[in-house]
């Protein structure tokens, strides 16, 4: 749970629209995060004014222009989340379900794991996470979402605009640090489902390639394993656990490298998906 204090108005409008359906409490109950979002006390609130992320007291980056404090209210979410929840293991993966199956998919910024998250979301996939996979220490194989909104950048925005038109959307935010940004409110099942968890069965690196038909790979195990420890945030703080736990899901999982082009060839794909026996 996230405790959020901010008096901008237009950011307090964009989280209502984008978290609508998420339980909201208005008492002063424990919270996992005390966040606020203000104009820092400082001169250049008036000229080029800008907005300070704060967790705790702590100023984790810079202040941001004010009209980026939507996006910088979820980077600063992701970055509480991948510092402080250790009891996960968590990396840096989108994660979508169906069938209690879940697919985990690795990618640096930029890979087109973000728009296939959410495109495979509005066709009959649960959300978890776009951006974070939260697998827990207890069992060491149930994952655990969020179902938070879906970051979309540049030319994104337009696709997912033309996929799913009837999703809601924030208004589009530019010149930030990753271009355009503009976020995507997950769909209501994905929402009402949060606290369900799903068990790993297969891991899928994708890789946006724009005029080339989608394909999906088999991936060497021992390969997977290398990039899925890069690509762990807190892997090292778990030390032997982390690697007993990462190693078994890779063990668990089919494994594949995908590339697409086109969000309804890459659904057709997904959904022919087979677990591992």
């Amino acid at each position: 749970m996230t405790h959020l204090r901010t008096p901008i108005r237009d950011l307090i409008d964009e989280i209502a629209r984008l978290y609508a359906g998420h339980p909201v409490s208005t008492a002063e109950t424990f919270a996992d995060f005390h966040v606020s979002i203000a104009p820092p006390m400082r001169l250049r609130r008036w000229f080029r004014p800008k907005a300070q992320f704060l967790v705790d007291g702590i100023e984790p980056f810079n202040a941001l222009p004010l009209d980026q404090a939507l996006p910088m209210f979820e980077w600063g979410l992701n970055w509480c989340v991948a510092n402080y929840a250790n009891h996960f293991l968590i990396l840096h993966a989108a994660v979508i379900e169906k069938g209690g199956r879940a697919a985990i998919m690795p990618g640096a910024p930029g890979s087109g794991k973000s728009t296939l998250a959410a495109g495979l979301a509005h066709r009959g996939w649960r959300l978890l996470s776009d951006e974070l996979t939260l697998i827990s220490l207890g069992d060491g194989r149930s994952i655990f979402g969020l179902a938070r909104p879906v970051s979309l950048k540049n030319e994104s925005i337009d696709v997912m605009r033309r996929f799913a038109a009837a999703a809601t959307m924030s208004r589009v935010v530019h010149d930030t640090v990753k271009g355009s940004v503009a976020l995507l409110k997950p769909p209501a099942d994905s929402i009402a489902r949060v606290a369900e968890p799903a068990l790993p069965a297969w891991i899928v690196f994708p890789k946006y390639l724009s005029g080339l038909p989608a394909l999906l790979e088999p991936k060497p195990k021992a390969a997977i394993m290398i990039e899925m420890a890069k690509n762990a945030f807190n892997y090292s703080v778990h030390g032997a656990r982390g690697f007993a736990i990462l190693a078994d899901i890779v063990d668990a999982c089919a494994c594949y490298k995908f590339t697409y082009a086109d969000l309804n060839e890459a659904v057709e794909i997904f959904d022919r998906l087979e677990p591992r026996h």
